[in-house]
């Protein structure tokens, strides 16, 4: 029979359930949090300004408290979006060849890839450097606008469980070392000229990114729906899943599970597992698809550059040796690094860490969930080619003289590039830690009062 689908527990104020005093002056119940990489139980130490809480067992950031959070995400949001504001306002980059000239907006980097009929890769571009920033920022303000004001505006839990789902896909930062290599491509072709939307996206990015690293989630979360108790009878010092627990990946909670390992967060109503639901299965299909979509990528040319009347088409390695004989050896360094060393790291990392998930051990299962860390952190930086061709095929038309369209493999490439980040995303790195420990390896073991 089918399990019934579980509905989020509402939290109505002034629950006996909830305690809603500062988190720091708990005195009564410790708060529990199970490490979203090895599982592992432990009670959060009270935390100020500045500091941090990291998992004792591999050294993953549990939480981070930041001096005036609300204040802090709320300034640097809405400077964030005066930033992009500007930036879609003015002339982004301008080029001039022998007196022919041409001077694009932001938005072109997208709206011009249609025209070429690559419209998956335009939105692509204009979702991962505008719309997903933008939505993220209008978000972070109508949260710290209701917790500044002491009372949350409607819709607030949903709009922060979508926070975490965002952050990985805004590419903003990427976005600009693409433009950073468009201007080294072609500055030996034409003049080039920045616009003020250049430098007010740098700001963008910059502010984007403090924006990021300023979201106190463990502060928000308590802000807005207080915390529940632990689950009664919850043992630190030992995984979550062998007693029956899952800790939220999005607001932290520790819940426990029904008899068949699921569930959902009584506080931000997220989904729960034990363990990701065939977490292997959906990593090695991903892994495939990706695999099958790198060989095209390669194998097609990436753009096709027309000058004076004749048409030279470039794969993803004709660029980079075309850049080594410019000598622009560092640029051409850049591409092969993001374009092929990462792509094909990230699909062998993940495969062998699939692989040997099973056979692994405390000894080895450290080391292990550094190379996951790794992998899923560079994996969106390999959306740099595609960036470079949507500037430059928005940037480069001047006819028969010197022009640029995108290839075949822009959409195959920035396909690899999504496929091998939900690869990431799936791949449950809790499975390295599950083997038996040695008993004389593991931390001392400790109650929760």
């Amino acid at each position: 029979m089918p399990r019934p689908a579980l509905r989020a527990p509402a939290l109505p104020r002034g629950t006996p359930l909830v305690d809603r005093s500062p988190p720091e002056t708990r005195t009564s119940r410790r708060r529990l949090r199970a490490c979203h990489e090895c599982d592992w139980l432990t009670a959060l130490p009270p935390l100020h300004g500045g500091e941090k809480a990291e998992c004792p067992r591999c050294g993953h950031v549990l939480a981070t408290r930041h001096h005036r959070p609300a204040q802090r995400s709320m300034a640097l949001a809405l400077a964030s979006l005066i930033a992009l504001a500007l930036a879609v306002s003015f002339p982004f980059i301008s080029f001039t060849v022998s007196g022919i000239g041409n001077r694009i907006e932001l938005t072109q980097t997208a709206t011009t890839l249609i025209g070429f009929h690559q419209p998956l890769v335009a939105i692509a571009v204009v979702l991962t450097i505008g719309v997903l920033p933008a939505v993220y920022l209008v978000g972070v303000v109508w949260l710290q606008a209701g917790l500044l004001r002491g009372d949350p505006l409607p819709a607030s839990r949903s709009i922060a469980r979508s926070l975490s789902h965002l952050h990985p896909w805004m590419m903003a930062d990427v976005f600009i070392v693409g433009a950073l290599v468009s201007l080294i491509k072609i500055a030996g072709m034409a003049e080039v000229g920045l616009g003020i939307s250049f430098w007010a996206f740098c700001a963008f990015a910059l502010l984007l990114l403090l924006t990021t690293q300023s979201l106190d989630a463990d502060w928000m979360w308590f802000s807005l729906a207080g915390e529940p108790l632990a689950p009664e009878g919850a043992r630190t010092g030992e995984t979550a899943a062998s007693q029956g627990l899952a800790g939220c990946a999005t607001c932290g909670l520790v819940n426990r599970l029904d008899g068949e390992g699921h569930g959902r967060c009584r506080r931000c109503g997220e989904r729960l597992h034990a363990r990701k639901p065939d977490s292997q299965q959906r990593t090695w299909a991903l892994l495939a698809a990706a695999t099958v979509m790198y060989l095209p990528a390669n194998l097609y040319p990436i753009m096709t550059t027309t000058s004076l009347g004749h048409d030279t088409p470039s794969t993803i390695i004709g660029g980079v040796v075309q850049l080594l004989q410019m000598g622009s050896w560092p640029v051409a360094v850049v591409i092969f690094v993001a374009s092929v060393i990462v792509p094909v790291g990230k699909l062998v990392a993940l495969a062998w860490l699939c692989l040997v998930a099973k056979r692994s051990n405390e000894l080895n299962a450290a080391t292990r969930t550094r190379l996951y860390r790794l992998t899923e952190f560079i994996g969106r930086w390999s959306m740099v080619d595609v960036f470079v061709v949507a500037i430059l095929v928005a940037l480069i038309r001047a006819g028969a003289l010197l022009s640029i369209s995108p290839g075949p493999a822009a959409l195959a490439f920035a396909s690899v590039v999504v496929i091998t980040m939900l690869a990431a995303m799936t791949f449950d790195p809790r499975m390295l830690w599950d083997a038996p420990l040695p008993r004389d390896a593991r931390p001392a073991q400790g109650h929760s009062p």
